[in-house]
């Protein structure tokens, strides 16, 4: 049930029907309307977690999990590979972004410092 995977995985119940209407997870219903999940998906919610904590949207996470075994292994799916490089060249685009701030704000507190 929602509860019990919800401390197996360390994730909050509202974030675990997140992931399902991002159809990220997937359970059934039981006659009560509760939902049911599989042992497995504790270690798909494990993997959603630290492919968020890699910097990639759900869009892209609903993707490549299909394609996952393992820890951090994927296998060749088609597109996975395309929507990775993609993410990676906007990742790559928002920390030259950080630098170039980080390196304004450094001269910023230099000329005040100097005032």
């Amino acid at each position: 049930m929602i509860g019990e995977l919800s401390r197996r995985a360390g994730v909050s119940e509202r974030l675990l029907r997140y992931y399902e209407r991002m159809e990220l997870i997937h359970s059934e219903r039981r006659a009560n309307g509760y939902r049911e999940y599989d042992d497995p998906t504790v270690e798909t919610v494990r993997r959603i977690r630290a492919l968020l904590a890699a910097g990639l949207p759900t869009r892209i996470i609903r993707q490549v999990l299909p394609c996952t075994s393992g820890e951090a292994t994927l296998r060749p799916c088609p597109g996975v590979l395309a929507g990775l490089r993609g993410q990676l060249d906007v990742l790559d685009r928002r920390a030259a972004d950080l630098e170039t701030a980080r390196r304004l704000l450094r001269r910023t507190i230099a000329a005040t410092e100097k005032a």
